[in-house]
């Protein structure tokens, strides 16, 4: 295919799954259970952050996360007690377990506290001259674990520093910062642009774009996110990150 070919095989592809249907059976589901902000960016959140493996577990798994916080996630985080807390040691999901998941919360109070919460935790290091988001996902994971905490937890955000692709952070601020009609991502933080969303790169999105030949990089780590990025701001430069939905149907719903 030539560019234009492709950029029209890629757009009616998005298309398609950009849709509500789209929502149900993805870790979406979650914070669309939510109408206040900080429920949705909390519960998005943590839903991203455990958002590896098979996603009908990750779903299940972050219900019931949501049922041990009380359906009221802000609330859980602001005000829950030790006892309460203590109820959270029991939470798995794969190397994810109740010692971490008790630190997020006592993380994400401290960010809602004292840094006015989860976007502006965000954007703090992002420069007005930041054509991605790599200084504003650097900031963040430092400020996330800026008081004490288990040292097993760190592998839990991760660490572009160290060539992360990052999937799970990426995927959680597309959430939260692309804004269209079609109704899955929510749109709700203003202070990020779409144009600054990195594609969340996994084996899935990275297997297409290669047999795609718009990634050539052969490891799922931030220089191939930049490669990719820097292609699909080619197809669309106000909103490159919506090809994530293309690239992620073709290699999950249809074994591209």
């Amino acid at each position: 295919m030539n560019f234009n070919e492709l950029k029209s095989f890629l757009d009616e592809k998005v298309e398609k799954y950009n849709a509500s249907f789209f929502i149900e059976s993805d870790p979406i589901s979650i914070p669309h259970l939510f109408s206040k902000k900080e429920d949705i960016e909390i519960s998005g959140f943590l839903t991203a952050t455990i958002a590896w493996g098979k996603r009908s577990i990750i779903i299940n798994n972050a219900n019931k996360l949501m049922q041990l916080m009380d359906l009221e996630p802000h609330q859980f985080v602001m005000s829950a007690q030790k006892n309460e807390l203590k109820m959270l040691e029991k939470f798995v999901h794969r190397t994810f377990n109740g010692m971490d998941l008790i630190y997020f919360i006592v993380s994400l109070r401290n960010i809602y506290q004292q840094h006015q919460g989860l976007e502006n935790a965000f954007v703090k290091n992002l420069k007005k001259t930041d054509e991605d988001l790599e200084n504003a996902i650097i900031g963040f994971r430092k400020l996330f674990f800026q008081i004490p905490h288990p040292e097993r937890t760190e592998k839990h955000i991760s660490n572009v520093e160290k060539n992360a692709a990052a999937k799970r952070l990426n995927m959680f601020l597309r959430w939260m910062v692309r804004k269209d009609k079609c109704g899955v991502d929510f749109g709700i933080w203003n202070k990020i642009k779409m144009s600054q969303l990195s594609c969340p790169l996994d084996v899935h999105s990275g297997n297409v774009a290669r047999k795609l030949n718009i990634l050539k990089r052969s490891q799922d780590d931030w220089k191939a996110v930049k490669e990719l990025d820097a292609f699909l701001r080619l197809l669309d430069a106000k909103d490159p990150v919506k090809y994530d939905f293309a690239l992620f149907g073709l290699g999950v719903f249809e074994g591209f």
